[in-house]
């Protein structure tokens, strides 16, 4: 599940695809909520969420989005992965027991930088995309 992968910057040719996937639990989202200081009543408490017409306590976009750290640094390109910046659009809400799948597919490749620029997305288990974004990364000389 954490392995980790070691490509070198010839290795990364545009369309290629990494993902895993996992599911949001109760535990996740109230360990993000005491790391991050974020206690908004949508966050933590169900009957709240429920009263401005969500299905339940929304999971925190910021966890969500955390987990393209995962993708980057241990699936692409892994080991010589420097994050250089992360754009997040918020799509749709993401609940308790959701199950995602989180993607990115490297979309451009600069040899002079040596920065790759990746489509990052997390789905809910029925397609439906809940964040995207484009992350840029520095891939770093192995040796």
């Amino acid at each position: 599940m954490n392995e980790l992968k070691e490509y070198s910057f010839d290795e990364l040719l545009i369309g290629h695809k990494e993902n895993f996937t996992l599911q949001i639990t109760e535990s996740l989202v109230n360990k993000f909520a005491k790391i991050s200081g974020d206690m908004n009543p949508l966050h933590v408490d169900d009957e709240y969420a429920k009263s401005i017409n969500f299905e339940s306590k929304v999971c925190h976009g910021m966890l969500l989005s955390s987990f393209f750290s995962r993708l980057i640094g241990m699936k692409l390109p892994g080991k010589n992965a420097l994050y250089f910046s992360q754009t997040l659009n918020f799509q749709n809400p993401c609940y308790v027991d959701d199950e995602i799948l989180v993607e990115g597919e490297i979309i451009a490749k600069s040899n002079s930088t040596q920065i790759i620029e990746i489509s990052t997305k997390i789905f809910h288990k029925n397609g439906l995309c809940l964040v995207d974004g484009i992350a840029k990364v520095i891939v770093k000389n192995i040796g």
